[in-house]
């Protein structure tokens, strides 16, 4: 299935493939503050539509992950990294999906407080 995501005012925008079976619902410091829930996919499988120069970027603890943001509307609806095994990855913030029924989606928690 594809799915189209943006931020809040439009000017982050993107697509992305794949099966939607679960979401991650870390309770980590940065996570539960932003109320992410998370859905990892290869980086392959993400296509943006907004140049890399017209977002922010956020990293914390050990400054693996690319957190992705609006400057305008500071929305974050994605993040990119690497996977355990070096593959490179994306976790697409579902909240920031178009037409995606959460409640319908299998949500996982994940202590990220404890890495």
């Amino acid at each position: 299935m594809r799915y189209h995501g943006s931020c809040h005012c439009g000017r982050i925008a993107f697509d992305v493939e794949g099966e939607l079976d679960q979401l991650i619902d870390c309770n980590c410091s940065h996570c539960s503050r932003k109320g992410y829930l998370l859905w990892f996919v290869p980086r392959e499988r993400l296509q943006l539509a907004t140049p890399d120069a017209d977002m922010a970027t956020y990293t914390f603890n050990k400054h693996a992950i690319k957190h992705r943001f609006c400057p305008d509307c500071g929305c974050a609806p994605l993040a990119l990294g690497t996977a355990p095994d070096g593959q490179p990855m994306a976790a697409i913030n579902a909240r920031c999906l178009e037409d995606l029924d959460l409640a319908g989606v299998k949500r996982v928690p994940v202590d990220g407080r404890s890495f």
